[in-house]
């Protein structure tokens, strides 16, 4: 069945009112497509264009949305318009293509978008908003745009396309969240990995535990500059002002919903066995020792986790979880599992009883007795746990997805052993190292150097033999946040390096450095139109 959409914009024009606007004769698309062929002639898309699109589906008008949207921003919104332009959009589906790729036709008389599924569509719209000449954003003055005819044919090389962002040590409002959102799909990026609880704060409205977001949502200061990491005196210095928030359960629903219209998948991540400060300053019996603590105020890595002994770490942890799956529909959950000390657990009595009961011969067998428990938890609920790469210093079950972050040793081994994987070395792909080879001209960062290049230069099938190969699920950009507090910084951490992962993540075999930085001209004006910050890079800092 094929629906008109009303996306036709009747634009009030007068005889100074606009120009048209030539999109590039030479396509410059990010990620690289699989195939671009130029024609002769041009389209012109104006405001009266009228959008012809299978509508029988709820996803099939997500993708319509996302024209829409893109004309408005073109055009402006004057969408109470009727609907009778003579040039047109036509879009649906084709079974003959790849999931999630699509067939972009640029003709005279018509655009003709064929994805193998909606999300082909979708990603099909963010190749045409790249062949827009940027300075047509925002004008709302245009008078139309004059595409160039070609046919661009693609698909994405992995299923995995991610970001995480880390909320739990500088909080970001759900409006800026969203903004990450729009930014992601821009690059075809289709899951959103969600950083929600740590030791410096719990973001996840729990109904059977209200102290998580009435205390542990909150701490009364924060460090000022670069952490010393553990070495605290009377010369270290806070900002005295509480930093905190927390997400409703209503606000997490409409952001997971905001990011299935742009295809993409929410991932939430609620910390265990380590990185649990907030909850235990929430709930002191969730610790060994019963102590109340402080939300901390620091960055560096905290003794103080989740006692594996008590029976009721996994009451609380199986209720939380059971309120996270009701609130996020992905298949996988992130449990974390990384940078867990044991020594609490050396002194807990409770601990060592686990220890004796189920035959452990060492302290760190706990972590993996701890995750194997949670991970048949949620299995037993249809969904898979994914885990940092510590996870395999214990034992994992074969279901489990390893992250693999301390390098690609860990994925690598995941790998061979047939677990399924996500690169994200720290090497590559943690966009709070600074990008800029002089560190003067950068904001505070967490350390490390990632320029463009480097980010750019990842290959996260390097020694893996191919049966190996086929169990990288794909890659995924990692943005701590404890130096950046406001979304120009995050921003500016993320642009351009995103577009360096998206196009390992959609076009690995295709990727070459220099054309990537003459394309990257192109998408640097995009992030300058829609108001992006972003660092300016060289294409000879390699």
């Amino acid at each position: 069945m094929k629906t008109i959409f009303p996306v036709i914009l009747l634009a009030v024009l007068t005889s100074c009112a606009g120009h048209i606007a030539t999109g590039p004769s030479d396509p410059m698309v990010i990620p690289a497509p699989e195939s671009i062929r130029t024609a002769e002639g041009y389209f012109e898309l104006h405001p009266q264009v009228r959008l012809d699109v299978d509508a029988e589906s709820q996803d099939m008008g997500y993708a319509a949305d996302a024209f829409s949207e893109m004309l408005v921003s073109l055009f402006g919104d004057r969408s109470g318009a009727a609907g009778t332009g003579s040039s047109h959009v036509i879009m649906e589906t084709d079974s003959t293509l790849p999931a999630s790729g699509y067939r972009l036709e640029i003709a005279p008389e018509a655009i003709k978008i064929d994805g193998g599924d909606a999300a082909g569509c979708f990603y099909a719209v963010q190749t045409l908003r790249q062949l827009i000449p940027a300075e047509a954003y925002g004008d709302r003055k245009l008078k139309s745009v004059r595409l160039p005819a070609m046919t661009v044919t693609d698909a994405p090389q992995m299923e995995y396309r991610g970001m995480m962002l880390d909320v739990a040590r500088h909080f970001f409002s759900a409006e800026e969240v969203k903004k990450v959102l729009d930014i992601m799909a821009l690059h075809k990026l289709n899951v959103f990995h969600w950083h929600l609880t740590d030791d410096q704060g719990w973001r996840i409205e729990i109904d059977a535990y209200p102290e998580l977001t009435r205390i542990g949502s909150v701490r009364s200061r924060t460090i000022i500059g670069k952490d010393p990491g553990g070495e605290y005196d009377e010369t270290t210095r806070y900002d005295d002002t509480p930093h905190g928030g927390f997400y409703t359960k209503d606000q997490i629903r409409d952001i997971v919903s905001y990011a299935r219209a742009r295809f993409i998948t929410v991932i939430p991540e609620v910390e265990f066995p380590g990185h649990a400060v907030a909850a235990l300053a929430s709930y002191p019996w969730l610790g060994c020792t019963g102590e109340q603590y402080e939300v901390r105020q620091t960055w560096d890595i905290d003794d103080r986790v989740f006692c594996i002994g008590k029976e009721s770490t996994f009451t609380f942890l199986e209720n939380v979880l059971s309120e996270v799956i009701g609130m996020f529909p992905s298949a996988y959950i992130h449990i974390g599992g990384d940078e867990c000390p044991d020594k609490m657990w050396r002194k807990c009595p409770d601990c060592l009883h686990r220890m004796q009961e189920e035959n452990l011969k060492a302290y760190r067998e706990l972590q993996g007795y701890g995750v194997a428990r949670i991970g048949a938890f949620l299995e037993a609920r249809g969904r898979h746990l994914i885990g940092w790469d510590e996870i395999l210093d214990a034992g994992v079950t074969p279901s489990s997805i390893v992250m693999s972050w301390r390098g690609t040793e860990g994925g690598e081994k995941a790998a061979r052993q047939g677990n399924r994987v996500i690169m994200c070395p720290t090497e590559y792909c943690y966009f709070d190292y600074y990008q800029l080879p002089d560190i003067s001209r950068e904001p505070l960062a967490w350390g490390g150097l990632i320029t463009l290049h480097k980010a750019y230069s990842f290959n996260p099938f390097e020694g893996l033999d191919p049966q190996s190969r086929s169990n990288v699920l794909g890659v995924q950009a990692n943005l701590w946040t404890e130096y950046i507090s406001d979304i120009s910084g995050l921003e500016y951490m993320m642009l351009p390096r995103l577009a360096a992962l998206s196009e390992t993540a959609w076009s690995l075999p295709r990727k070459d450095w220099r054309d990537f930085c003459r394309r990257m001209d192109n998408m640097t004006s995009l992030y300058d139109a829609l108001g992006y910050e972003h660092a300016h890079y060289s294409q000879n800092e390699e």
